[in-house]
């Protein structure tokens, strides 16, 4: 195709690009020309672009219309590539926190963390609340005082999981559960109450893990119908183990994008998962199942991967907290190596007190899981109060902030406003530079990972037991040639510089979660799976600076849109910066929480019959 090559843009040297609120920066709203497809349509389209004379052609157009080679593929720049986005230890001026010792084990440190929430007034249902979700607390409580048992809760969860697979609800949250292992481990952990020697307060309580990490007697199949023959699950990934050292009760595997490669949460073989919200609305992608089970009160907390959002833009469509934190900080061992340098454990949870919780039982500070010699210090939060914290500074680009649907534009600014009236915390105007660069290189990124960790599987892999939409996504994926990546490493270098200037001026980076609310689950992608990359674009616009950068982020609910649907407001924080950022969020989620709203679909696993 060389005849045809597009003129690429000329990168400026990062020092001569103004990051502050007057720069000559031209923001660019993705542009993507795709019309939306499903059922047959996508079929056919996966049809044309696997043959070998009509897919070169189409590819070259695809790539060219939606900026790609203008913006990347043949554009110029200065900085070498930088290919894993590691970042060092630094000394973070960070308030009220406990450091935690290198030598704990999890259940130590979840109680070390439960410690930090031991004055929150907002741990115990308040009366005002419109809705309430129990929370880890709750279920701990509930266990020590014997009012109820985890055995009990085991039964009312498959009671509930039965009901929501009825065609009444068709909710799709697992790929696959075991009632046999369920039930073993819930008298195990009813025995451990009646003893008095609960594991820590996670004892018995219900985690759902998504199909993208492996948790044993399960296979992992990371959303498909072959990949777990190949694969083979001998062992639970590092994060699983340590959540059954605290006790946890774990349910099942959750339901996901397949190959996590779409926004949607539509999966042909397993079912679409569905917004617990509203039953004809996409719960989002690709940790769908594990947002929606939060959501409908099954589990007060779930694990995730988030590569592009996958974590963050369900959490937000689906009404709960999303905690991606800082590339490293969990281990990775044992997560399906999709995308090695943007992928992520990731934390949804229906409080931010619980997804402190669950990262205080995962994350690792020993140097054996962490991807280089790096052993950053690990922070805890002193969760006294919401207003514990003082001086933060918000860093807001308001053409990228407002460039989203006019309900969450209103409803996010709302909410930043009123952490301004609240805490006097001050908003710092930047220009978050080349945002639609950073999306397409991120996209050439994961593609490119996507295709190289699976291509081994593919020559013997018969396409017909891989959806539609998996098809399209896989041959584009590997369209992408060593230079495209490559200058995609080099954006990235850029874009790391970019975000440490700007966060020399501010605490965190604060956006919408998404440029749309939960749209409509169409009956004819189903089957096939859907191709819809405007929706997409809109879902993941704010997503891609945690991923491709590595930094940590945090989704908290914030209000509705018009139909009722919930908003997310999202805070980009600096490496290591959790504590940071979970101050922040339990700050947001203490002028909201009363508003929140009930589900349409909701399950009680604390009632007392």
């Amino acid at each position: 195709m060389g005849i045809f090559k597009d003129k690429g843009v000329v990168y400026k040297p990062v020092s001569y690009v103004d990051l502050g609120p007057h720069s000559h920066d031209v923001y660019i709203s993705p542009k993507v020309k795709a019309p939306r497809m499903a059922g047959l349509l996508v079929t056919i389209f996966a049809w044309f672009l696997e043959s070998r004379i009509f897919g070169p052609i189409l590819l070259y157009i695809l790539k060219k219309d939606n900026l790609i080679h203008r913006l990347v593929s043949f554009a110029d720049l200065e900085e070498s590539p930088v290919f894993v986005p590691l970042h060092l230890d630094e000394d973070l001026e960070e308030q009220q926190i406990k450091c935690i010792e290198s030598d704990l084990s999890p259940p130590e440190q979840v109680q070390k963390a439960t410690e930090c929430l031991q004055f929150s007034e907002y741990m115990v249902k308040n009366p005002k609340f419109s809705f309430y979700r129990w929370t880890i607390m709750d279920y701990s409580k509930a266990y020590t005082s014997g009012k109820i048992t985890p055995q009990l809760v085991a039964d009312q969860f498959v009671a509930a999981i039965r009901e929501s697979s009825e065609p009444a609800f068709q909710m799709s949250f697992f790929i696959d559960y075991n009632i046999e292992d369920i039930v073993k481990q819930a008298t195990e952990s009813t025995l451990r109450y009646e003893r008095g020697q609960a594991l820590s307060v996670l004892d018995g309580v219900p985690i759902a893990i998504k199909d993208e990490i492996d948790c044993l007697p399960y296979p992992t199949t990371g959303g498909t119908k072959w990949l777990h023959k190949a694969r083979q699950c001998t062992d639970d990934a590092c994060c699983v183990k340590r959540l059954r050292l605290c006790g946890a009760l774990l349910v099942g595997k959750t339901n996901m994008h397949e190959l996590g490669a779409g926004t949607s949460g539509i999966n042909p073989h397993y079912g679409a998962t569905r917004n617990p919200y509203d039953r004809s609305k996409v719960a989002g992608g690709s940790s769908s199942g594990s947002a929606a089970v939060v959501s409908s009160g099954l589990c007060p907390a779930a694990l995730g991967v988030d590569g592009g959002g996958s974590v963050r833009m369900p959490a937000a469509l689906c009404g709960v907290v999303g905690l991606k934190p800082t590339f490293g900080r969990v281990p990775q061992s044992g997560v399906l190596p999709l995308n090695w340098t943007v992928g992520m454990v990731g934390i949804l949870a229906g409080t931010v007190e619980d997804a402190f919780i669950v990262y205080a039982a995962i994350s690792d500070q020993s140097r054996t899981h962490q991807p280089t010699t790096v052993s950053p210090k690990l922070h805890f939060p002193l969760l006294k109060s919401p207003n514990t914290v003082s001086n933060i500074k918000l860093a807001k680009s308001v053409e990228w902030f407002n460039d989203c649907t006019e309900d969450i534009k209103v409803c996010c600014s709302r909410a930043v406003d009123q952490l301004y009236k609240c805490y006097g915390w001050e908003i710092v105007e930047v220009t978050v530079p080349e945002i639609e660069v950073m999306r397409l290189a991120h996209y050439v990124t994961i593609g490119s990972e996507c295709s190289t960790a699976i291509a081994c599987h593919l020559e013997k892999l018969d396409m017909a037991e891989l959806g539609g939409d998996a098809r399209v996504a896989l041959s584009v994926y590997g369209a992408f040639n060593s230079r495209e990546y490559l200058n995609a490493q080099k954006i990235r270098n850029r874009q790391m510089q970019f975000h440490k200037n700007i966060f020399a001026k501010a605490d965190v980076i604060v956006t919408p979660t998404t440029g749309v609310t939960a749209y409509t689950l169409y009956d004819d992608a189903l089957k096939t799976g859907e191709l819809d990359y405007i929706n997409g674009a809109a879902l993941i616009r704010y997503q891609i600076s945690g991923n491709f950068l590595g930094l940590p982020a945090v989704t908290v609910p914030v209000g509705y849109d018009k139909l009722g649907l919930p908003i997310g407001l999202q805070f980009i924080g600096r490496p290591w910066s959790e504590a940071t950022l979970i101050h922040i969020a339990f700050a947001m989620q203490a002028l909201c929480i009363s508003d929140y709203k009930k589900p349409q679909v909701f399950y009680d696993l604390l009632k007392q019959d």
